[in-house]
């Protein structure tokens, strides 16, 4: 089975069913459109400057213009990922483990999402850089258990039971 490695709060979004697509700068490859692959949590920390600033955008969304604008560029479901937000300010998402599956979807434009979040195209320069490309997360299988595991750059190949005991 294939598996992505994604930084942490991302990884735990996508379990948790709060980020419904995977932003790459690369349209994923052929062999993984509809296939399941695993969710890995790399070992990159997030800044809590960054956590508190998402979880600000997200609570506040309804307060005023410029909340909401930063919240819907985070592309997140807020009632889902605020709890994994709080928890990541905890210090309480894993690491360097495998998380659990998902069927990655025909990817879209990153453009083409943001406005479905209400990101008006114009205003949307930065993902033009870094997430050309949405990649659709379907069907999540959380595993209830985390699976320690260095990750990869790129898509890469989770072992297999037989491989890890080696």
């Amino acid at each position: 089975m294939k598996a992505l490695t994604i930084w942490q709060p991302w990884a735990s979004l996508i379990i948790a069913g709060a980020k419904p697509y995977e932003f790459r700068g690369w349209r994923a490859p052929r062999s993984v459109i509809g296939q399941r692959i695993v969710i890995h949590a790399g070992a990159h920390k997030v800044r809590r400057d960054d956590l508190n600033d998402m979880l600000c955008a997200l609570a506040l969304r309804d307060r005023c213009d410029a909340f909401a604008q930063a919240a819907a560029e985070l592309c997140l479901k807020p009632e889902l990922a605020i709890p994994v937000l709080n928890a990541a300010l905890e210090g309480q998402l894993p690491m360097s483990a495998g998380l659990g599956t998902a069927i990655v979807g025909e990817p879209r434009l990153g453009t083409d999402i943001a406005e479905e979040f209400g990101v008006p195209r114009a205003n949307d320069s930065d993902r033009d850089q870094h997430a050309n490309w949405g990649w659709p997360m379907l069907d999540i299988e959380h595993w209830g258990v985390q699976i320690p595991m260095r990750g990869a750059q790129g898509v890469w190949n989770w072992p297999t039971p037989a491989e890890v005991a080696l």
